[in-house]
């Protein structure tokens, strides 16, 4: 059997009177002491004064013993309201009111009680009535008594009771309305969630543009629409990367394929020597060799999405890395009578994977000899940046890239213009692997660029535990 209700708002609701009731209660407890403690005050109150005013009324007997001024002494405790009696110290009656019918206001005098200041306190007489007593101990003439005046509690009860009664009849009508009262509001503040849940129902893939509609963004539920609505637009941008992604792939795969399809199918039209045959060959190898190489770099990035990529760090110095890449590029280099410097201080050391941050500097190298003129000369250098970091700056000669295009460099299948087309060799994916490299070693990329005058691509990486640029711990170069 399922108690706990299911929606929100009959949960809000239920909590709502809970927490309402509990209060009521308390108020109730604590109100209803209020009363018994502000009406027992009134009653400790008068019954000191009247004890004070019966012991002006008390008068010595001849024959020794004690009564009230009034030729009818009874007709006196009616105004008086209450009961009395008077003790000698030694236990002897001396006086009690009719209205006690012979009962006695608790035992004879004990010498505590003929010591102590009149202090009012509760008692019960014989048929249950139940008093407020206080005694205390006077002179008349030369004689001491000790005098005892009650009150009877039973009309404070009894206005108690009616109290409580008053309390009881209204706490359950209370409650209910809060009910009521409760439910309604939760229904009211709740409803822009139902209305955001039907909303939300209709968005799918294919409407990822629509947003959920906002009352009051300032409120808790507003901002909850907002966080949503910034999601479904994380959400759009994913699927929409990934549908350019898509397509991108799908036309540089489709490139290859389709030219060595096309050389294959010129290749069998005609009989060939084995020279050409060899030069069609040539051709469709090197297609697929730019093939093998879009699916490692497509490959690499999709681990690297997936967090598949488990990252082997070690100490090593940057420029050593730095020369292990130039070394990979350096026939490219010389193909186009360039030349590559690598330039910094060798005790900067860094704690990387040596392969991924060395692809990732590879792929800078080889971005900077593509882009830059034959002859020209490109710069790696590396230095300390402070705060425990370092740079390595790779600069060229190259054309530069214009500031609208800086922005998405780094892009999937980005390319700036038509200097920049697979006639280079490249698909528009190496720099995407080199920001994803860097930024898992805790790094950053950025590219400072003019046109006509280069471009640096600057990376920063976290200096290892313990080295600096003073350090010995570094490879010498």
């Amino acid at each position: 059997m399922r108690l706990r209700p299911r929606s929100v708002r009959s949960r809000l609701t239920l909590w709502y009177v809970l927490v309402l009731a509990g209060l009521l209660a308390l108020y109730a407890g604590v109100a209803s002491l209020f009363l018994f403690l502000s009406l027992r005050e009134d009653f400790d109150q008068n019954l000191l004064e009247d004890l004070e005013t019966v012991e002006g009324m008390l008068a010595k007997e001849p024959n020794g013993g004690v009564s009230l001024h009034s030729s009818h002494p009874d007709a006196a405790e009616p105004r008086i309201g209450h009961f009395i009696e008077v003790w000698s110290p030694e236990g002897s009656l001396f006086y009690r009111s009719a209205a006690l019918q012979g009962q006695p206001l608790g035992r004879p005098p004990s010498a505590d009680e003929r010591l102590r200041d009149p202090t009012p306190s509760t008692a019960r007489l014989p048929n249950g009535t139940r008093i407020r007593l206080v005694s205390g101990v006077y002179y008349i003439e030369d004689q001491r008594v000790v005098l005892r005046v009650a009150y009877s509690q039973e009309a404070l009860w009894r206005e108690l009771g009616e109290f409580g009664e008053v309390l009881l009849l209204g706490f359950p009508i209370a409650v209910l309305l809060a009910g009521f009262g409760g439910y309604a509001l939760a229904r009211k503040a709740l409803s822009p969630i139902d209305s955001m849940a039907v909303q939300a129902k209709k968005i799918s893939a294919d409407k990822l543009g629509d947003r959920l509609s906002i009352e009051n963004p300032e409120d808790e539920l507003g901002k909850l629409g907002t966080v949503f609505n910034a999601m479904l637009g994380r959400l759009q941008a994913a699927f929409d990367q990934l549908r350019r992604f898509t397509a991108d792939a799908s036309h540089e795969l489709r490139t290859p394929l389709t030219a060595i399809r096309s050389v294959g199918e010129v290749a069998l039209q005609d009989q060939r020597s084995p020279a050409e045959y060899r030069d069609v060959i040539g051709s469709m190898l090197e297609e697929v060799d730019r093939l093998t190489r879009l699916v490692e770099s497509l490959l690499a990035l999709s681990r690297a999405d997936a967090g598949h990529v488990q990252l082997q760090r070690e100490d090593i110095s940057l420029v050593r890395l730095a020369k292990e890449a130039s070394s990979v590029v350096e026939v490219l280099a010389e193909e186009k009578q360039q030349h590559v410097d690598i330039d910094g201080d060798a005790n900067l050391v860094v704690s990387v994977d040596r392969l991924i941050l060395r692809q990732a500097i590879v792929n800078l190298l080889d971005n900077a000899i593509k882009y830059s003129p034959p002859g020209s000369h490109i710069l790696a250098r590396i230095q300390s940046g402070g705060d425990k970091q370092l740079f390595l700056d790779v600069i060229d000669q190259g054309p530069g890239i214009p500031s609208e295009h800086q922005p998405h460099v780094f892009d999937r299948f980005y390319r700036v213009d038509k200097a920049r087309t697979r006639e280079w060799g490249g698909a528009g994916l190496g720099l995407s692997i080199t920001r994803w490299a860097v930024e898992a070693h805790g790094g950053d990329i950025t590219l400072k660029s003019e046109e006509g005058q280069g471009s640096t691509f600057r990376v920063s990486l976290p200096l290892a535990k313990g080295s600096s640029a003073s350090s010995s711990k570094g490879e010498s170069q």
